[in-house]
């Protein structure tokens, strides 16, 4: 008999289940569920991408690109990043593509973290930052962020987690689960505490694309950001690319040439197919991306004004296409409110505690879904809160 404790790795086990998972799992066989649960576009892929992938199957290109990824997606990867963030990276040393932008955290968090270095993983957010970090031996520490800053994170609130031992700090904005944006003006302060410091800063932002007001900037911009920052990108969002699995990493030299030989033993390559359709989704897809967004923004509206309607109150989101509403004034944790939503109702959403501790009392509420599959989960959502008034 194998006695599994002493064969799996402790800090396997010791991992918790994704809270979005738990979630799931009680939806179980339910029927006619409308949900607003998940952070995947409902467009397609274009086809003008689509049949670019299908182009380099029909002509055999179906071999291992370089580990660093195809040259001419590198190129374009870098011209893209130029026209639209003002963003310069070598597409020779300084860019990495990777299996998503999940396979680029991790490989900034490997690359970075020593056994008991501390990342500051400012919270509510995406439930992989914590459990990778605890996989590269690090300690994850949590800042919760505040409703009344609108979930940015401030220069105040992160010198107050700093300490000796930390390593790196998880920008991640536009965020998933709030909407929240990081302004130019929030992003300087915070720049100011690193300023001096050897504090990596890992910049998730794979929703850059997704900002409605304003431009989106990243914070390698700024004075003395560039030379600490890792830039995480991908296809899922911007390009409705989630199933192809594709993203990359922007970083200087220094740092690319350690997450290189991570990437090569782990991965070899990105898949074939799914860069070579990406070549032509930057070449050729600037329309779709502000086609989608301006469809998103036109949901945003929507949404918002229905929950205001219910009586539920939620700041306006600025990016991504996520709406964090505050439902624990109905004197209900947020997983009995979206439990009881589920099933009285027949409405999904993601209790706010999934992206930890910060986010009881709220829901994530996903609006990449129709115009119409939004207003009739609205109108149940209006008839449960009246109940629960």
């Amino acid at each position: 008999m194998v006695d599994y404790s002493k064969m799996l790795s402790g800090r396997a086990v010791s991992l918790k289940p994704s809270g979005i998972r738990k979630f799931f799992d009680i939806l179980g066989d339910k029927k006619d569920v409308i949900s607003l649960t998940v952070g995947q576009p409902d467009f397609v892929t274009p086809w003008h991408i689509r049949e670019a992938g299908i182009r380099s199957l029909e002509e055999g290109r179906t071999y291992y690109t370089s580990n660093n990824g195809l040259m001419e997606l590198r190129e374009q990867i870098a011209q893209y990043q130029q026209r639209r963030f003002g963003l310069s990276y070598d597409p020779a040393n300084e860019i990495i593509v990777t299996v998503g932008g999940s396979e680029a955290i991790d490989l900034a968090l490997r690359a970075l973290v020593e056994p008991g270095d501390e990342v500051i993983v400012p919270e509510p957010c995406f439930v992989c930052y914590s459990p990778l970090t605890e996989m590269a031996g690090g300690v994850p520490v949590h800042l919760p962020l505040k409703a009344e800053n609108e979930f940015r994170l401030t220069a105040d609130e992160l010198r107050r987690a700093i300490t000796p031992r930390t390593k790196a700090l998880i920008l991640a904005f536009p965020n998933n689960p709030t909407g929240a944006v990081m302004e130019k003006s929030d992003l300087e302060a915070v720049a100011d505490v690193l300023r001096g410091t050897n504090i990596a800063v890992i910049s998730d932002e794979i929703y850059g694309e997704l900002t409605y007001e304003g431009v989106h900037t990243s914070i390698a911009l700024l004075d003395g950001m560039r030379e600490r920052t890792i830039v995480v990108g991908g296809f899922s969002k911007s390009h409705a690319m989630t199933g192809w699995r594709l993203g990359y990493l922007l970083a200087p030299s220094e740092l690319t040439a350690q997450m290189f030989k991570i990437h090569q033993y782990g991965i070899m390559c990105a898949p074939t197919t799914s860069q070579f359709a990406a070549v032509d989704a930057l070449a050729h897809g600037d329309a779709d991306i502000e086609q989608m967004k301006n469809e998103y923004n036109r949901r945003r509206r929507l949404i918002l004004d229905g929950l205001a309607a219910c009586g539920i109150a939620c700041f306006p989101p600025k990016g991504a296409f996520y709406v964090f509403p505050e439902i624990g004034t109905f004197g209900l944790s947020s997983e009995e409110f979206c439990t009881r939503l589920i099933d009285e109702e027949n409405v999904a959403l993601v209790p706010g505690s999934a992206f930890g501790e910060s986010g009881e009392g709220f829901a994530r509420v996903s609006y990449a879904y129709s115009v119409r599959h939004i207003e009739k989960a609205l109108e149940r959502i209006a008839r449960f809160v009246q109940r629960l008034k």
